[in-house]
């Protein structure tokens, strides 16, 4: 039987790990440390590497709070990151050893917010199935909007309409760099009037990030007679482009600046890739629909993909010596 061993992320680790990344099958930039590092200081990072003798096989971008670790909480997706050489036999044994490992160091559970399967390479449900003979439990669903873009794009009329008002109207669409004034005159006060929260990044930490991965990281505003009314940071991978943020003013309805930009995002920006993901449009952890904003997603033909997240007790891990028969 192959032998494998686990141990933490170290800053040395730094090359090995984003060269694994670069290759894995289920992998995009967010797992880049570059990526992972940027908020560092608000994170117990407790990352896991796994190897077969010499050879890394494995990832887990993770963090620790109290006696769980979770995939990284920084971050929309994580689980385990693998190549896609790897066998389910060696994944069941590498997903063994991380929980006996854990289970060694005092952790009691292990959280994983699994990656949506359009940003793989290659099907990598290997996790997925193992939950079930762990034992572990389901503690949330994502519903999330995706519009699959090597089919033909059920556009709704009222969207339609929309469109060619802010064609009518001339707005301009701008790709820049420079994000402060959406940052700080939209997205900042929309956010906390009407929802009483905040983003996740700063405007400094996107336009590090921007500088970082300027392939990956693209921001878009549109203008009415030189105003700036609404606009959207896209997150693109090899697949999949994706609204990171997105914020109006209170003319954007009027104007239907929103439903012009994504349209221009659909259609030019990601015309090139499989998917399209307007992520979520869940609250109460995701047993709640915001009914107006689904309904705004799937009119422009996006439908519905399930993201997972598991909670599995790390002492469960002899467990998976029952599997292959």
């Amino acid at each position: 039987m192959k032998q494998f061993t686990v141990r933490k992320y170290q800053d040395a680790d730094f090359i090995l790990w984003n060269d694994f990344i670069a290759k894995a099958k289920n992998a995009t930039f967010l797992f880049h440390r570059d990526f992972m590092e940027y908020h560092k200081d608000r994170f117990e990072d407790y990352s896991l590497l796994v190897f077969e003798g010499e050879k890394l096989v494995a990832l887990l971008p993770a963090n620790k709070v109290g006696n769980t670790v979770f995939s990284h909480q920084g971050l929309t997706y994580g689980g385990l990151i693998l190549q896609p050489s790897c066998k389910l036999k060696s994944i069941i044994q590498i997903f063994k050893n991380i929980l006996n490992f854990l289970n060694q160091q005092d952790i009691s559970s292990l959280y994983l917010k699994q990656i949506p399967s359009i940003y793989c390479s290659y099907p990598s449900d290997e996790i997925n199935y193992l939950m079930s003979v762990l034992q572990g439990k389901t503690v949330m669903k994502h519903n999330v909007s995706v519009i699959d873009l090597r089919r033909k794009i059920l556009i709704s009329k009222s969207r339609k309409e929309c469109i060619r008002r802010g064609q009518k109207l001339g707005l301009q669409i701008k790709e820049e760099t420079q994000i402060d004034a959406f940052w700080n005159t939209l997205l900042i006060p929309n956010l906390r009037d009407k929802y009483q929260s905040k983003p996740v990044h700063s405007a400094a930490e996107i336009k590090k990030l921007m500088q970082l991965f300027p392939a990956n990281i693209r921001h878009f505003n549109v203008y009415h007679q030189n105003e700036l009314v609404c606009g959207t940071t896209l997150f693109i991978t090899p697949f999949v482009a994706k609204p990171q943020y997105i914020s109006g003013s209170d003319k954007n309805n009027l104007l239907g600046s929103l439903d012009y930009l994504y349209d221009y995002l659909i259609h030019e920006i990601a015309k090139e890739k499989d998917f399209f993901d307007f992520g979520p449009s869940h609250e109460n952890n995701g047993l709640q629909i915001v009914e107006n904003i689904n309904f705004w997603k799937e009119s422009f033909g996006a439908h519905s993909l399930v993201q997972d997240f598991y909670e599995v007790p790390t002492v469960h891990f002899n467990r998976l010596d029952r599997i292959l028969i």
